[in-house]
């Protein structure tokens, strides 16, 4: 299905049920939520949709920016009739829905934010900030052999290569402009989530792994001490895509979460 604008999305479970959106990272697509969506959808009715330019979805409207994505989001629950929602981003997603938090806080159930990055200090961000000019200038491929190496544990690279070509061929799918715009968003977009004016006061839970370089538990503890009473859960062992990895250590805590908050 699609919406007006151009964005492809899915839906599972009761139309009845109380409404979760899901939010995938950069350069993958909604394809990542496929081992989540039996459980979540015994609880809610279940969205996942494809970033502006990634998987089947058109290139964003005007140049990328948190902004655009948060409202890609408004325009598909006004699509689909929903007045609110649970929004559960990934990575570059768990910075996009704290920008919906934000500007558009009467849309929003709770928010459930995993494995996305936060204040890097100014020499990670450099780093990061270059990574994404590299991708600009050579390309979406450019960074993918040494991102499977932060993702993914060594043991499940070497037991699934299958994943890992999934991984790429999703990278693939990806307009190459809208792929180098969302790189800067990652790279840059977080320095206007630090200490967010208006603060944001949706139900908070907020996830990484113990291993992920990117996306660290310093952060997500930062992220957390942030909002007024989120929940910080990292989970152990595994680095940015453990949602992938295993997909329970994720949708356990993510559905114990959300049936505390009131319908």
């Amino acid at each position: 299905m699609r919406t007006p604008d151009g964005t492809a999305f899915e839906c599972h479970g009761s139309e009845a049920a109380p409404c979760m959106v899901l939010i995938h990272g950069l350069g993958l697509c909604r394809e990542i939520w496929a081992p989540h969506l039996e459980a979540f959808s015994e609880d809610f009715r279940v969205v996942a949709y494809d970033l502006y330019g990634h998987g089947e979805s058109t290139p964003p409207p005007s140049e990328a920016s948190l902004a655009v994505y948060a409202t890609q989001i408004v325009h598909l629950l006004d699509h689909l009739d929903i007045a609110r929602a649970h929004i559960v981003g990934f990575s570059i997603g768990g910075m996009i829905n704290r920008r919906f938090a934000i500007d558009h806080a009467d849309r929003m159930s709770s928010l459930v934010i995993l494995n996305s990055p936060h204040d890097r200090g100014e020499e990670a961000q450099a780093l990061v900030e270059a990574r994404a000019r590299t991708v600009r200038e050579q390309g979406a491929l450019a960074t993918m052999d040494a991102a499977l190496t932060r993702w993914f544990t060594p043991g499940f690279r070497e037991a699934r290569p299958e994943v890992m070509d999934d991984v790429r061929a999703w990278r693939l799918r990806v307009d190459p402009e809208s792929y180098a715009q969302a790189a800067w968003v990652l790279a840059h977009g977080v320095r206007e989530l630090i200490r967010p004016q208006p603060p944001v006061v949706a139900p908070t839970l907020v996830m990484t792994c113990e291993n992920d370089s990117g996306s660290t538990p310093a952060m997500s503890h930062a992220i957390a001490s942030e909002i007024d009473g989120a929940e910080t859960r990292i989970v152990p062992h595994l680095q940015h895509l453990g949602l992938m990895e295993n997909p329970s250590a994720f949708t356990v805590p993510i559905r114990a979460f959300l049936r505390r908050i009131p319908t």
